[in-house]
């Protein structure tokens, strides 16, 4: 795969309580990626950035949600979440990447 390519397809790793409580229990990490990517992109994309094992990727379509604000209407828009599977010696450390 090209590097470059394989750079821009993690945009950014997904925060969130749930997020955590899977890390510490399953030691799998969510990433926001870009909608084109596929299951072998990720993986190579974390492997190449994190220097980590990846054991299985997992992707979400989210779709786009309806919301108002200040009485008029929008759109969010939609994106592709990846549940990223590590070998149990593996770990991440989000923070400081």
């Amino acid at each position: 795969m090209n590097k470059e390519r394989l750079l821009k397809i993690i945009i950014k790793p997904h925060i969130s309580e749930k997020a955590t409580i899977i890390a510490e229990k399953s030691n799998q990490y969510i990433f926001n990626v870009i909608k084109e990517a596929n299951k072998l992109e990720i993986k190579e994309a974390v492997e190449l950035i994190f220097n980590a094992r990846v054991k299985e990727v997992c992707i979400a379509n989210m779709p786009a949600k309806n919301k108002t604000f200040k009485g008029r209407a929008g759109k969010r828009k939609a994106w592709k979440k990846a549940y990223v599977t590590l070998y149990s010696d593996q770990k991440l450390d989000i923070i400081s990447v």
